[in-house]
């Protein structure tokens, strides 16, 4: 039985939010404070398991020793294997970039060391090797990263980035610390300096890597071979005191066709019912009707029904009364009903509900022997309107009829009034249609967006011409953010 009542109404309560955009904006997604909170806990864990362990240059020289003169000493091996950030970082949107700002951190590193010194004075060669340990603390790294539209994908760079070591310990194993202060001494500076300089260098390194996987997404994502979404960003991200916002087009079209173009200016806006979220991604109504355009256009609308649960209905001694010709000519043959859309079904979203207008055609068939006869073809237009509800990671629906209106568009079986059967359409409205809806609808959408991440605890509101999803996001993927890949 194909899709007919089902899709429309699939498609119009319940898109996922992957919806992308290219062209004008026709779906914006908000990162409220909470969301950029949770944005920078990932960002900054990822940094630290990209940058541990991080392998720092080494260094030989000479140093002055009292008593011994000048000794050739030397560290490799210098590891940075832990970082611990804390609580003390910050994420803030500036004019046109963000800001992280990482206080408080601290590290630990190890080393190797040696060092050798000889001379006309003695006749062997003085050395001694061994390994060190350093603890850096009150380091502190700052991130102003701009994320620009570039051709329809998002372009991320690093403006500035810089470190700065406040505390730095190192303890070296064995000897007597008079003599091996003068090597710490010879160590300090340099390993200060190469932390300082190879963080801001893996930081922005990792930032190219983001930006190259950012710009690799698709523009376009068919979701079967009907049709796809236009996945292109529209205009640069706009910043609010404590939120970004992120437009995208969000419009339906075919898998092989161009999406067109309409005009559509955001507005960045927070509202969310009072509850505070991560995340707030709201959708036009023209999404849903692009999405319904591409598959009434792909002739994906259509239902045929042959089973309902009183199926005398579907004998035509159920019309004995109703339409006499239809059992003179056909008596006691079954029937089917073929239903396809007229038009592509008009969805309008208000605060109270979400409504649709469905202009359908519907055949009665007679299954004569072996035959199946078109006997009459009736124009049902239905008025219906839903709500889309959440629980957990799913949003549900839940459609009801309002109101509909028969007109004959033509008959082999005689003029017969549309107010003899406007009852029977009712029931069959309201004891097949509405609850197969709802059967469908009932089984909810699941709200994935990228691998790695979910969507959480999803509050569903609607306003005029829009639906807004707010939600707070999970992130369950400890890999590499290089390798997220787009569902």
């Amino acid at each position: 039985m194909a899709n007919l009542l089902p899709l429309l109404l699939l498609l119009a309560l319940l898109s996922s939010a992957t919806a992308g955009a290219g062209g004008e904006a026709h779906v914006s997604a908000v990162v409220a404070e909470k969301g950029l909170d949770f944005a920078k806990g990932v960002l900054i864990g990822e940094a630290v398991r990209s940058l541990t362990p991080l392998r720092l240059p080494g260094v030989e020289k000479a140093v002055r020793v009292p008593f011994l003169g000048s000794i050739r000493v030397a560290a490799s091996d210098i590891t940075l294997f832990h970082l611990d950030v804390g609580d003390d970082s910050v994420i803030h949107p500036g004019d046109s970039a963000l800001v992280v700002v990482a206080s408080g951190v601290s590290a630990n590193l190890s080393m190797a060391w040696n060092y050798y010194y000889d001379s006309w004075l003695f006749p062997i060669e003085i050395s001694d090797r061994g390994t060190a340990s350093i603890l850096v603390q009150g380091m502190e790294v700052g991130i102003t990263m701009q994320i620009k539209n570039y051709n329809g994908s998002l372009a991320l760079s690093v403006s500035q980035c810089g470190c700065n070591v406040k505390d730095l310990v190192i303890s070296l194993d064995g000897g007597a610390s008079w003599f091996y202060q003068g090597l710490i001494n010879a160590f300090e500076d340099h390993i200060r300096a190469a932390v300082e300089k190879a963080i801001p260098e893996n930081i922005i390194d990792g930032t190219s890597k983001l930006d190259s996987f950012l710009q690799s997404l698709p523009r376009s994502v068919n979701l079967d071979n009907v049709s796809s979404v236009n996945m292109t960003f529209v205009n640069d991200p706009q910043y609010g005191n404590s939120s970004i916002e992120f437009d995208i087009n969000g419009l339906f079209s075919s898998a092989v066709a161009k999406t067109t173009n309409l005009q559509k200016h955001p507005q960045l806006s927070l509202s969310c019912g009072g509850a505070s979220k991560m995340l707030l991604l709201s959708l036009d109504e023209d999404v849903f009707n692009s999405a319904l355009e591409v598959y009434f256009k792909a002739g994906s609308m259509h239902w045929v029904v042959d089973k309902i649960p009183d199926q005398s209905l579907l004998n035509t001694a159920s019309w004995k009364f109703i339409i006499p010709r239809l059992y003179w000519s056909y008596p006691n043959d079954n029937m089917q009903l073929n239903i396809s859309m007229a038009s592509s079904p008009v969805i309008r979203i208000t605060s109270e509900n979400i409504g649709a207008t469905i202009n359908a055609d519907m055949i009665i068939d007679v299954l004569h022997g072996r035959e199946t006869i078109p006997v009459a073809c009736i124009s049902v237009v239905v008025s219906a309107s839903g709500v889309a509800e959440a629980a957990g990671n799913k949003v549900y629906g839940k459609v009801d009829l309002d109101n509909f209106s028969l007109a004959l568009k033509w008959s082999k079986i005689g003029n017969f009034h549309m107010s003899l059967i406007q009852g029977v359409i009712r029931v069959f409205l309201n004891t097949v249609c509405m609850p197969y809806l709802n059967s469908r609808l009932g089984h909810g959408v699941i709200l994935p967006v990228v691998h790695g991440f979910t969507l959480k605890d999803v509050y569903v509101l609607t306003s005029a011409e829009q639906l807004t999803l707010c939600s707070d996001i999970a992130f369950a993927n400890a890999s590499s953010l290089a390798s997220l890949l787009v569902l």
